[in-house]
């Protein structure tokens, strides 16, 4: 008695969906586990939390593709799914690595916070990892689509006919892009110098801004008044800037005033003292107050104070400023800036003889230190024939 021959077709479809439910058990398994672990480790719940759509995906396409392609099944349109399917297993596992690089970068960012006052070290290590989950996501994306044109015959053929002049195709792609690779090295080197970091404090074209985002391209700073600047990568390795948060982000902040000769300047010196000691602003470490200039009737004051990073500096400087002026105005009004008139009729006097020199009145002569710094100024001494010639003359004349 003949057996019935088994369609080979619905046995390779059961055994395709088989191996797909087996994957789906298999994932939902090892993500419980993480999940566990997870309550330990931050990583794994990161990756748990990220990652784990983007595996089932991959595991079951995996799985699924795995049986159709070992199933001795053959039928016309196996080859094509065969085909579909592995472009769909290269996109999945491009998907699986993103999202991982996403939950390092989560991971990085919740153990190097930069939402506190030493964050130096933090802000250079979230601005290499960002940098870096860019260059690697780009590399991925760049990677799968080179893997799913190999999947096709006639790419590969073209690709091995084009090998020939891939010289020449690399030396007119790179002059066409040589601005953008320009930027991406740039960006790179600007990541792992530590020249700049995320929320740096910095000076850029006259505009007082920190540092918002680091791509591979272009830098975005959030000015002070809410503006966004955007630069190229390549001016911060090109041109020079200032960064008031290279090492730290304690600052120092003048306070100029003009005032009066007849200023108090000890009183107006333990007033600023006693002022920014009261506020809080004020980070404890430099407090001076100095005479820089006395020119024109008027003596300048600087006052020198310290702050714990640039805005508090900002804030203290005006509010500084803002009780200097009031105090001088309230309690030395003598100290306000005057300019001082002298009017009246000068009589008209004989010449009198002038006074002899007294002692400091002469840099070049009358004194030995004098005469001597003169002689060192003489210049060059006369050839003897010309003094004799020129005595000559003197004695002729009539």
């Amino acid at each position: 008695m003949k057996t019935k021959a088994v369609d080979p077709v619905p046995k390779t479809l059961l055994a395709v969906v088989g191996a797909a439910l087996l994957a789906v058990v298999a994932v939902e398994l090892v993500h419980r586990t993480l999940v566990r672990l997870g309550r330990r480790y931050m990583l794994l719940a990161e990756l748990t939390s990220h990652a784990h759509r983007a595996f089932q995906v991959f595991c079951v396409l995996l799985a699924a593709r795995t049986a159709l392609q070992v199933s001795p099944a053959r039928f016309d349109v196996r080859h094509g799914v065969l085909h579909v399917m592995g472009i769909a297993v290269i996109v999945a596992g491009a998907w699986l690595l993103a999202t991982a690089l996403l939950a390092l970068e989560d991971v990085a960012e919740a153990r190097f916070r930069i939402d506190v006052p030493d964050n130096r070290e933090a802000r250079r290590i979230r601005t290499q990892i960002e940098m870096l989950r860019r260059v690697t996501i780009a590399a991925v994306v760049i990677v799968a689509l080179g893997l799913i044109l190999m999947t096709f015959p006639q790419v590969r053929a073209i690709g091995t006919s084009l090998l020939a002049s891939a010289g020449i195709i690399g030396i007119v792609t790179a002059l066409a892009a040589q601005s953008v690779l320009g930027n991406v090295i740039a960006g790179l080197q600007l990541a792992f110098s530590d020249a700049i970091r995320i929320d740096d404090v910095v000076v850029v074209e006259n505009e007082w801004a920190r540092i918002e985002e680091i791509t591979l391209t272009h830098v975005v700073l959030h000015i002070w008044d809410d503006r966004r600047l955007i630069l190229p990568t390549s001016y911060f390795t090109s041109r020079p800037y200032q960064n008031w948060t290279r090492t730290r982000s304690e600052l120092l902040g003048t306070v100029e005033l003009d005032v009066d000769w007849d200023t108090p300047v000890p009183e107006l010196r333990d007033e600023l003292r006693r002022f920014v000691e009261a506020n809080d602003l004020w980070d404890g470490r430099v407090c001076v107050l100095q005479v820089t200039d006395a020119i024109q009737g008027r003596i300048r004051l600087r006052g020198l104070v310290s702050a714990g990073d640039a805005p508090s500096l900002w804030d203290l400087r005006c509010i500084v400023r803002e009780h200097m002026v009031a105090w001088v105005r309230e309690n030395r009004p003598n100290a306000m800036p005057r300019t001082r008139l002298e009017i009246g009729s000068r009589t008209r006097s004989r010449p009198t003889q002038m006074p002899e020199d007294s002692e400091g009145a002469r840099v070049f002569s009358g004194s030995e230190d004098g005469e001597a710094r003169g002689e060192a100024f003489h210049g060059p001494e006369r050839p003897l024939h010309e003094t004799i010639l020129s005595e000559q003359a003197r004695l002729d004349e009539p």
